[in-house]
């Protein structure tokens, strides 16, 4: 049952999460990525995420379903927006339910870096002044997550 859209309307993380989660889990997780209100000393007043939409969609199922065969679980939806977002707004959510909480955290945490490494969105920010520049992408160093017992 995993899920993997790209969207134009506004996304509702409470839907996202309720896509997901089984009788057999004991975690369910979301992940909200948001519009900030500054990048790198810059006040932003919103973006603009592009995609040539069909290939987005493609890729996000591909993601999705390395994050399915990795961790074990088919309860996963990821959605990414598209279009214009002001501060505060959703950009991309994350759910993922599984049997234990190390799983679900390891889908999320691998789609997410996966979107931001290889979904073919691009993003123009907003500044103060009427400024837009495009946002170049970065590969985040990811920290590795400690071992927790499943007890």
């Amino acid at each position: 049952m995993p899920i993997a859209r790209i969207v134009q309307d506004p996304i509702d993380p409470a839907a996202v999460l309720a896509s997901v989660g089984s009788d057999e889990d004991g975690a369910s997780l979301l992940f909200t990525g948001v519009v900030r209100n500054h990048n790198q000393g810059r006040t932003v007043g919103g973006v603009r995420y592009d995609a040539y939409e069909e290939m987005a969609a493609r890729v996000l199922s591909q993601i999705v379903e390395e994050a399915v065969q990795l961790v074990g679980t088919d309860r996963i939806v990821a959605v990414h927006r598209v279009g214009e977002l002001t501060v505060g707004e959703v950009s991309v959510a994350i759910a993922v339910s599984s049997p234990h909480r190390a799983e679900a955290f390891e889908a999320s945490r691998f789609i997410i870096e996966e979107i931001k490494k290889r979904l073919p969105v691009w993003k123009k920010e907003r500044y103060e002044g009427d400024v837009e520049e495009w946002v170049e992408g970065v590969t985040p160093v990811a920290v590795p997550a400690r071992q927790v017992d499943e007890s």
